[in-house]
């Protein structure tokens, strides 16, 4: 048995543009392949990146590198095969009744190597500490529209502990449990209560799509490099974890 027998649709959570890639690139490709609707939702534009010198004038404001990050996100999912998807705070993933709106990056602070923390000028209107009731309600309002078979995302530490993956979770989780469908959380590792997917096939599906997000990192033979430096391989393969209702 495998936690995705019997999906046909599946709504996948990520926090920014080149998280999908990133965390879960390898396992889209799976899933579109496999014939299961994907439907992704990215909560914010990733406005607060930091530049890959070379690759954007330097000068441009947030409103410009969220603008430039959407287009990369684009060609991302190409490169992936997947044909929907929306953000958070817009229709569909919006509360009906309510006008649309932006959820900002967050931004995050390093505590120590591979381990990120919340930035000390997130902002009144960042994404992890917004109105988490309000949140939820946008996934909801996705979640009734699509009606998927399972809902995919982080695990309660985002992965690496950002505040925007952590709040991505809370909010993909909870919407779970409201339509009463299960939750699969990402994991890199191994482990029992894992299943493990080899997709190392899709290895050139996820690093095209990676080098469309060439604002955010490099992809240097089988590694990507990212903005700040910070060096980690390339995993197309990856586990899902069936979360506790």
């Amino acid at each position: 048995m495998s936690v995705l027998d019997g999906v046909r649709t599946a709504i996948v959570v990520h926090a920014h543009p080149d998280d999908e890639t990133i965390a879960s690139g390898g396992l889209l490709v799976d899933l579109v392949d496999r014939g299961v609707r994907v439907v992704l939702v990215t909560a914010t534009r990733g406005e607060r990146g930091e530049i890959v010198p070379g690759t954007l004038d330097p000068r441009l404001d947030e409103h410009g590198l969220a603008a430039a990050r959407e287009a990369e996100l684009r060609g991302a999912l190409d490169a992936l095969g997947v044909a929907e998807h929306v953000w958070l705070g817009s229709a569909p993933a919006r509360a009906a009744g309510r006008p649309e709106r932006v959820y900002r990056d967050s931004g995050m602070e390093w505590v120590r190597p591979g381990l990120a923390g919340p930035s000390a000028d997130a902002g009144p209107d960042a994404f992890a500490d917004g109105v988490l009731d309000e949140e939820i309600a946008d996934l909801d309002a996705l979640v009734d529209t699509v009606q998927p078979d399972v809902l995919i995302g982080y695990g309660p530490d985002g992965g690496y502990g950002h505040p925007d993956h952590v709040r991505a979770h809370a909010i993909a989780a909870a919407a779970a449990r409201g339509a009463d469908v299960p939750f699969l959380e990402l994991a890199l590792e191994r482990g029992p209560d894992v299943e493990w997917f080899d997709l190392e096939r899709h290895r050139d599906a996820v690093e095209h799509a990676l080098r469309h997000h060439r604002s955010q990192l490099t992809v240097d033979g089988r590694d990507l490099v990212h903005s700040g430096g910070q060096r980690q391989a390339v995993e197309p393969s990856v586990g899902l974890r069936l979360s506790p209702r």
